[in-house]
């Protein structure tokens, strides 16, 4: 008998005022904006319709994060499980700035952050390398305990990048090629023969103009 794959549904958080301005968020608590709070609305509504039976929401314990989820696991019947592995990366002295005051302040810490060195982390903050080990673990135990189930993970923009690079095993030091936009839905699934993407961050659910991760 063929088991079922475990699914997990991947979201990221609706928009804030910070994302607009293309501020650096890290592990400061900023809450959603008008526009975050509809994506997050209609990202619960489209789980809603779309989704069978969900066993857990699991989210980062960062309000962004947590209201988005609150909507979606009001929708889907099950309460929000706060991990505070989800948490988006620690950037330590870049937080509160934008990217660019962040590149005119700390030109050479920037300037590293952009080269993505995993093992060298921001001053204050994470390096990529304990970021990504931090995710994946995450992300491997809860597939371990949801075997066969299907389960939601709402995130941030980069948790979502270390998720892509490693269900697809690509190196995180690469130029990222994949977008992340506010309230986009990823669906992963796991089985004996790993994980694969069944769908990156779908936004026909949203108004136009979903943010990426990144300045663009």
């Amino acid at each position: 008998m063929v088991k079922a794959p475990t699914r997990i549904c991947v979201i990221r958080h609706g928009e804030t005022f910070w994302n607009a301005d293309r501020r650096i968020q890290g592990h400061l608590d900023i809450g959603l904006n008008p526009t975050g709070l509809r994506q997050a609305r209609a990202a619960a509504r489209r789980l809603a319709t779309e989704v069978g039976t969900v066993t857990a929401v699991y989210s980062s314990d960062l309000a962004r994060a947590r209201v988005t989820a609150e909507a979606i696991a009001a929708h889907l019947g099950r309460p929000v499980c706060l991990r505070p592995a989800l948490r988006e990366r620690s950037y330590g002295i870049f937080e509160g700035l934008t990217y660019d005051e962040a590149r005119q302040r700390h030109p050479g810490a920037y300037a590293a952050f952009e080269a993505r060195q995993p093992e060298l982390p921001i001053p204050q903050g994470e390096s990529l390398e304990d970021f990504s080990a931090r995710v994946s673990r995450c992300l491997e135990t809860l597939a371990a305990e949801h075997r066969g189930e299907t389960v939601v993970l709402v995130c941030h923009g980069g948790v979502l990048d270390v998720i892509n690079r490693h269900v697809r095993g690509r190196p995180l030091a690469a130029p990222r090629d994949f977008t992340i936009p506010n309230a986009g839905i990823t669906w992963l699934e796991r089985d004996g023969a790993g994980w694969r993407i069944v769908q990156w961050s779908c936004t026909r659910h949203l108004e136009d103009g979903a943010l990426d991760e990144l300045p663009g």
